[in-house]
């Protein structure tokens, strides 16, 4: 499989959304015989982008280990209404008790792809780079943020942890931005330093102070332009608050470098996908 490299999580999210749905043993698929064994099929009926394969294959692993899933198509492929993703042969209750957790990751993991691969496109020419958010499914940040790398995106800061965002109520408990971003450069972690500001002015600070980048917070059209004129060059900018597809355009035109938003990743609707049986297995 081809793709962005797949994080960590994929075992503990999927044993945890199996235990969430067949606790201690489905009822309804005890009704197929012992031994049974069928060929099934997913299919989409609608246009996405898809992700989530390695969650789908790992749902039957952990049911069975001996299901066989022959795969069309790789994470990030754009598919079509009624298009084959995979065939799946193994026990029959495996397939049917694996089958609702499997197409709930896919079918979640590829809203986020889908809806990245369009922002993606419409800013495409202007050098302007997607970012996801921390506004994400609980329990699903790291699965969500690999869909938004299969959609074309990329991913700003996983958590608090691992880059230093200054807002606006950091800025008034530390006193000014200038003091914030002090204390930040005197951490002896080598992350990002970002500052959220909301004028002009305050992006002025921020690049005296030495922050590594800024995000100019709700900015019209004329404000971002302006700070491209002013410090594009000198420090990353990126856009947010309040963008979308019919206006994301406009905003990547103006030159910024980033442009984060989070709906692509806490709009989530549902991909429509359908697992179909084809027959009985000899």
């Amino acid at each position: 499989m081809t793709g962005p490299t797949v994080p960590g999580c994929v075992d503990d999210d999927v044993l945890r959304a199996l235990a969430e749905d067949i606790g201690d043993g489905d009822l309804t698929a005890a009704l197929v015989p012992t031994g049974t064994r069928l060929r099934t099929r997913v299919i989409i009926r609608e246009p996405a982008v898809l992700a989530g394969r390695p969650w789908f294959d790992a749902v039957f692993r952990h049911l069975d280990g001996d299901v066989a899933i022959d795969w069309r198509v790789d994470d990030g492929d754009a598919l079509s209404p009624d298009q084959v993703l995979c065939e799946l042969d193994g026990d029959a209750r495996t397939l049917l008790s694996g089958e609702r957790t499997a197409l709930n990751f896919i079918q979640t993991l590829s809203s986020a792809a889908t809806l990245t691969r369009a922002y993606v496109e419409r800013v495409a020419g202007t050098g302007a780079v997607i970012l996801d958010t921390r506004k994400t499914v609980p329990g699903l940040r790291l699965a969500q943020k690999y869909a938004v790398r299969c959609g074309g995106g990329q991913n700003h800061r996983i958590g608090l942890f691992d880059a230093i965002l200054v807002k606006e109520n950091h800025i008034s408990a530390a006193g000014s931005i200038t003091a914030a971003v002090e204390r930040a450069r005197a951490t002896t972690r080598d992350v990002l330093v970002e500052v959220e500001v909301e004028t002009l002015a305050q992006l002025d600070e921020a690049c005296r102070g030495g922050a590594d980048r800024a995000l100019l917070d709700n900015f019209g059209l004329d404000n971002l332009s302006a700070a491209v004129a002013a410090h594009g060059g000198d420090i990353q900018l990126e856009a947010s608050g309040n963008i979308t597809l019919d206006s994301i355009r406009e905003v990547a035109e103006t030159g910024v470098d980033f442009i984060s938003t989070g709906a692509i990743t806490k709009h989530v609707r549902a991909i429509d996908f359908s697992m179909r049986y084809i027959g009985e297995t000899p």
